[in-house]
């Protein structure tokens, strides 16, 4: 079976983000893992299979829609790391630079844009690419 590296990688960054929303959306388990380092642990982890799914997608020469669908879950998932970072960053930028009103209006937007960027379009663009891996695996044509 060709590309085995990037389909294990896959699934792995399927189960990361599987416990993700679970950490956001079942309460005892939010309750044993907020507030302590553990908790940043399977977005750390996501992140990376991301890069690596990435990597070996590019490498593998994958073809088609499966490309497609991989490049599309891999970058969705380190995606949300960058823009998280780049929320943070301009926030921080337009918090300093307040008093200088084009500055900080500028910076403002930029930080909302890329908010938005890292909590609903990568999450959209790795659920999309995960179910079009998902179905192409079921037809067969990956």
């Amino acid at each position: 079976m060709k590309g085995r590296v990037s389909w294990s990688l896959f699934w792995a960054l399927i189960a990361v983000f599987v416990l993700i929303v679970c950490l956001f959306f079942i309460e005892p388990l939010n309750d044993l893992f907020g507030g302590s380092g553990l908790f940043l642990a399977p977005f750390g982890v996501f992140l990376l299979l991301g890069v690596a799914l990435l990597v070996f997608t590019l490498r593998e020469k994958a073809e088609g829609l499966l490309r497609a669908f991989f490049l599309l879950t891999a970058a969705s998932a380190a995606g949300v790391f960058v823009f998280v970072l780049l929320h943070n960053g301009f926030y921080a930028l337009a918090t300093v630079s307040g008093d200088i009103p084009v500055l900080g209006t500028g910076l403002e937007f930029l930080h909302v844009a890329f908010f938005i960027i890292a909590l609903i379009v990568c999450p959209l663009g790795f659920l999309t690419g995960a179910i079009g891996s998902i179905v192409l695996r079921v037809r067969g044509t990956a």
